[in-house]
């Protein structure tokens, strides 16, 4: 059983949550594992590709860097325009062990083409930007491109369809790449400032009885904690006083909440 709350409202009333579109552009450029399916093929080219990595170009298209021998693949090598329709399926799961793990679910769909290869060089920087660190494309490797039609997003904020206009416009939250390590330092480091937020969204006596605090997930509007008993868990949204640019900014917002909940 889940309940829900929020404390500590922002003092920015018109910007206490990402878009849509942030979301689904966060998810992209983020953690969260990603396949690409190519609807209407034959049953033995259905199997989805996985995506090796995936960046945001200016103009809103997503290039993509999969398996040469992958279905996807195999079916944008001689496509032209819209031809081949594709859909990138996205899971969002906590960083951190916590009970019913999977935040949420994105879906990017589109046309999907391979870059030509005078673009390579620039789609390759993209995504090495994207992924410090990733090795450089081998002849296993194809680097595609999906043109958006539509984005939709299910995740702990509710459901939201995504105009690709949007999509382009959009940017990813500034700590997605830094979500993942945060929130492990935050459950591994300062499980008692966690189980002190509870005070902030009920009776403090009522908070020894969540078993287990966990940090579920974190972006520029606030921090969200999941509270654990053994029949029931319980989902609060603890928000900044204002919305958070880096790492500098947060760390100031954080001890704003620990200080709030020991006062």
């Amino acid at each position: 059983m889940f309940r829900t709350g929020r404390s500590l409202p922002a003092a920015d009333e018109d910007a206490r949550q990402p878009s849509g579109a942030e979301r689904v552009r966060t998810l992209v450029a983020g953690n969260a594992s990603a396949v690409l399916v190519i609807p209407g093929c034959e049953s033995s080219e259905r199997a989805p590709a996985t995506v090796d990595a995936r960046a945001v170009s200016p103009s809103g298209d997503v290039l993509l860097l999969l398996p040469v021998g992958s279905p996807a693949t195999r079916a944008a090598t001689h496509a032209t325009a819209d031809e081949v329709t594709a859909v990138m399926e996205i899971t969002d799961v906590a960083p951190v062990a916590v009970p019913h793990r999977i935040r949420g679910r994105g879906w990017v769909a589109g046309w999907l083409t391979h870059v030509p290869e005078a673009e390579r060089p620039a789609a390759l920087a993209l995504l090495a930007d994207e992924r410090p660190g990733l090795p450089e494309p081998g002849p296993g490797a194809a680097l595609l491109r999906l043109e958006v039609g539509e984005a939709y997003t299910d995740d702990l904020w509710g459901a939201e369809h995504v105009e690709p206009e949007d999509f382009a416009e959009a940017a990813p939250d500034p700590l997605a790449r830094h979500e993942a390590e945060l929130l492990q330092h935050l459950a591994a480091s300062h499980g008692s400032q966690l189980r002190s937020l509870c005070a902030l969204v009920g009776d403090r006596g009522a908070c020894a009885g969540w078993q287990r605090v966990v940090p579920l997930g974190l972006d520029r509007f606030g921090l969200r904690v999941r509270f654990c008993a053994a029949d029931a868990c319980f989902d609060a949204r603890f928000e900044f006083p204002h919305p958070v640019t880096g790492i500098p900014g947060l760390r100031t917002a954080i001890r704003h909440l620990f200080d709030a909940a020991g006062a």
